[in-house]
C-alpha cells in the first residue's frame, strides 16, 4: 500500500507539545521515584482487537525526544491490519524513558488507528465498486494533517485539508449571494487560480439543474434519498464529479455507493471513529 508519509517536523512538534503537556514542569513522578535512572527495559506495543494500524511514527518521536539509547523496531507498518495479539513494534531501552512516553505514543496511535479502521471498513463494504471513501474538514483542532493520514491508511481519500485549497459552495455561501447558484459558481471562477475546482453543494435538483450550465467541477449532492441520488447522477451525467454526503453510515454505505455516485464522504470517519485499543506490554 502506497501511503504518503507526513512531514517529519509535524509529527515532531505534536509530540513535543503533548510530552511537554503529560510531564509538565517536574516530570514523570512516578517513574522517578521508583525506577532506578540505569533501569533497562524490552517493551512491545500490542493490538487488543481487530483494525488497521496508524500513526507508529508518532511513536518513535515520543521515545526519541526521550532518550537517544531508546531503539523501537516497528514490526508492523502504517496501513497493516491487527488482530487481537498482533504485534506493532518492540521498545528497548531506558525503563525511565519508555515508561514516560509510553502514553503520548500509544493515545497518536490509537486515535489514528481508530480512524483508519472506521476508514478501512467503510471501504471494505464497497471495494468492488468505482467509488472513493473521503473524509471531510470535521476534524479535531491541531490534528487535521494527522487524522486525514490515517484515512488514507485506511484505503480511504482526502477532501480538501482547508478553506484555502479548494472552492467549495455551500448552502450558506448561496443565500449571501441572494441565493444565485449560477452567480456564486461564476464570481468564484473570476476569482481563483487555473488549479483550484470548484465545489457546489445542492440537496434538490432544481438547484442541481441551475448549477449544471456553470459546469462546477463536483457536485455535492447533500442528504438526499436513493431515488433522488439515482436522479441526480443520471442528470449529471459525467459533467462533474458526483459526490454524496450527509448521514452516510456503514448501513447504508453501499446502498449510496451503488447509485452510481463518484465518492462518498463522511465527516464521522474523523470525528467520531472509536480510538483502537493498543497497549504497551513489558517482555
Amino acid at each position: 500500500m502506497n501511503i504518503p508519509s507526513l512531514p517529519f517536523p509535524l509529527i515532531k512538534q505534536a509530540v513535543q507539545a503533548a510530552l511537554v503537556e503529560d510531564l509538565g514542569s517536574t516530570g514523570d513522578l512516578t517513574s522517578q521515584s521508583m525506577i532506578p535512572e540505569d533501569a533497562q527495559l524490552k517493551a512491545s506495543i500490542v493490538s487488543r482487537e481487530n483494525g488497521i494500524i496508524s500513526g507508529t511514527a508518532f511513536l518513535k518521536a515520543a521515545m526519541a525526544e526521550l532518550s537517544e539509547q531508546v531503539s523501537v523496531k516497528i514490526l508492523l507498518e502504517d496501513g497493516s491490519r491487527l488482530s487481537p495479539g498482533s504485534i506493532v513494534a518492540t521498545i528497548t531501552g531506558p525503563a525511565r524513558a519508555i515508561l514516560s512516553g509510553e502514553r503520548v505514543g500509544l493515545n497518536y496511535m490509537g486515535h489514528l488507528s481508530g480512524i483508519a479502521t472506521a476508514t478501512r471498513n467503510i471501504v471494505d463494504l464497497i471495494h468492488d465498486l468505482p467509488v472513493r471513501v473521503t473524509c471531510t474538514r470535521k476534524t479535531t483542532p491541531g490534528l487535521r494533517a494527522f487524522e486525514k493520514y490515517a484515512v488514507r491508511c485506511g484505503g480511504g481519500h482526502n477532501h480538501r485539508f482547508g478553506l484555502y485549497d479548494g472552492v467549495m459552495i455551500k448552502d450558506n455561501h448561496i443565500a449571501a449571494v441572494g441565493g444565485d447558484i449560477g452567480k456564486a459558481i461564476t464570481s468564484a471562477r473570476s476569482q481563483i487560480g487555473h488549479m483550484v475546482k470548484i465545489e457546489v453543494e445542492v440537496d434538490r435538483l432544481d438547484q442541481l439543474e441551475q448549477a449544471l450550465p456553470h459546469k462546477p467541477d463536483i457536485i455535492l449532492l447533500d442528504n438526499m434519498d436513493l431515488p433522488t441520488l439515482r436522479q441526480a447522477v443520471a442528470m449529471i451525467d459525467g459533467q462533474a464529479i458526483a459526490e454524496a454526503s450527509g448521514g452516510i453510515t456503514h448501513e447504508t454505505a453501499r446502498a449510496i455507493a451503488e447509485t452510481g455516485v463518484d465518492v462518498i464522504s463522511m465527516g464521522w470517519l474523523t470525528h467520531s471513529a472509536s480510538c483502537l485499543d493498543l497497549g504497551l506490554d513489558i517482555l
